[in-house]
C-alpha cells in the first residue's frame, strides 16, 4: 500500500483543481499563511504590537472567560461531547496516537480575539476544560497573530503558553500532539498536514478542526471555480483520515464550533 513508505506520496491528479475554502469564521481575521518544503523558513519571531498594560481589561476579560468556562461545563453540547470523547472508538483513536506516552500537547492555532468575540472565548474555554477532564492531555501552547499584550498575558495567567514564534502552522508532531484549530483558515489546515507529511508524524497527531469531509465536498461541487492550490495535502490524506463529527447540540455553540470534526490519521508503517 502506498502509506507504507516513511514519506507519503502526494498524489498529483487533474481532479485536484486550484482551490481553497474558507468556512464561516465568526470573530476571527482573514489572514495569509506562507507555505514552503523548509518550514521553519517561514517561522519568524512574534510579539503583540500593542505593550500597552491595562489591569481593568485583564480583570475583565478574565471575568469573561471564567464565565464562559462555567457556562460550558453546565451545558448539554459540553456534556455529550465527553460521552464523545469516552465512546470506545474515539478513545480508542486517542490512546493510539498516545502509544506509550503519558501526555499528549496541546497546540491552539488561530484562536481569534478572546476579548472581542464569544466564539473564539468558547473555543479556548473547552480546550481548558479538556485538559482539565483528562489526565493524559499536557500543556497548552496559543498562538495567533492578532493577539493582543492583553490577551496573551491572561492567557498565560490561566496557565497557557503564548508562543513567540509564528509557526504558520508548520509544528512538527515529532511526540503525541493535539491541535485544537477550530474555524481556521484551509491553508493553515494544509500547512500542518505538509509539514507532517510523514508516517511517523502524521500518527502522532489529533486534529480538531474544521471537516476535511466537507472540504472535499466543496472541492466536488465547486469544481469549475477559480481558487487558490492551498489545499492538496488536506485532499491527499483524506483516505487515511477517521474523522468524527461534533454535535453542537443547540444555537448556542453552532457559531464556535459548527462542521468541527476531531481528525486521526490512521497510516500503517
Amino acid at each position: 500500500m502506498a502509506a507504507s513508505a516513511k514519506t507519503i506520496p502526494l498524489e498529483s491528479s487533474n481532479a485536484i483543481s486550484d482551490w481553497t475554502v474558507v468556512l464561516p469564521r465568526r470573530g476571527k481575521r482573514r489572514r495569509s499563511f506562507l507555505k514552503s518544503k523548509h518550514p521553519e523558513q517561514n517561522q519568524q519571531p512574534w510579539a503583540p504590537t500593542d505593550l500597552e498594560m491595562d489591569l481593568n481589561r485583564e480583570s475583565k476579560l478574565m471575568e469573561k472567560i471564567q464565565m464562559c468556562m462555567k457556562k460550558l461545563e453546565n451545558s448539554t453540547f459540553y456534556h455529550v461531547l465527553l460521552d464523545q470523547v469516552r465512546s470506545p472508538h474515539v478513545l480508542e483513536a486517542f490512546l493510539r496516537v498516545l502509544g506509550s506516552e503519558s501526555k499528549m500537547q496541546m497546540v491552539v492555532y488561530g484562536i481569534g480575539s478572546i476579548e472581542s468575540y464569544e466564539p473564539p472565548r468558547l473555543q479556548l474555554s473547552l480546550a481548558m476544560l479538556l485538559k482539565r477532564k483528562f489526565s493524559w492531555i499536557g500543556d497548552i501552547e496559543v498562538f495567533d497573530p492578532i493577539l493582543s499584550a492583553t490577551e496573551s498575558r491572561v492567557l498565560e495567567n490561566l496557565g497557557c503558553s503564548v508562543l513567540s514564534v509564528n509557526e504558520q502552522g508548520q509544528r512538527q508532531a515529532s511526540k503525541p500532539t493535539l491541535f485544537f484549530m477550530p474555524h481556521c483558515e484551509a491553508e493553515l489546515y494544509d500547512n500542518l498536514v505538509q509539514a507532517n507529511w510523514r508516517t511517523e508524524r502524521l500518527n502522532n497527531i489529533v486534529l480538531f478542526g474544521n471537516s476535511f469531509g466537507t472540504y472535499e465536498e466543496h472541492v466536488s461541487e465547486f469544481r469549475s471555480s477559480t481558487i487558490v492550490n492551498s489545499s492538496r495535502h488536506i485532499l491527499a490524506v483524506r483516505k487515511f483520515t477517521h474523522e468524527f463529527a461534533i454535535n453542537t447540540v443547540s444555537d448556542d455553540y453552532f457559531g464556535a464550533f459548527h462542521d468541527t470534526s476531531w481528525h486521526f490519521f490512521s497510516i500503517v508503517a
